[in-house]
């Protein structure tokens, strides 16, 4: 796994939210997808699910910081809006 494929998968991912209708993602529609394009960029998880490799994860963090926002309860990630709390990187 290299440094670019983390960095373009978590560019992947933060298109999907900043340039869909929706500006969501689905944890679960992500590992998926990753798994398909680029497989040595996930792993099985405890579920035997596919899940994001954690070097993804704290890349898209990172640029993803400021403007998305983990929804825990559904498992996906959204654009921060105005009734989010300034600094939360989650909301309940």
């Amino acid at each position: 796994m290299s440094e670019q494929d983390a960095q373009a998968v978590a560019r992947w991912m933060l298109a999907q939210i900043t340039d869909s209708p929706e500006h969501e993602l689905f944890q679960s529609d992500a590992a998926d997808h990753i798994a398909e394009h680029w497989p040595e960029l996930t792993y099985e998880n405890e579920n035997g699910n596919p899940a994001i490799d954690k070097k993804v994860l704290k890349i898209f963090r990172k640029i993803s910081e400021g403007t998305v926002v983990w929804e825990r309860g559904a498992r996906y990630w959204r654009l921060r809006n105005e009734h989010d709390p300034e600094g939360r990187r989650q909301a309940d």
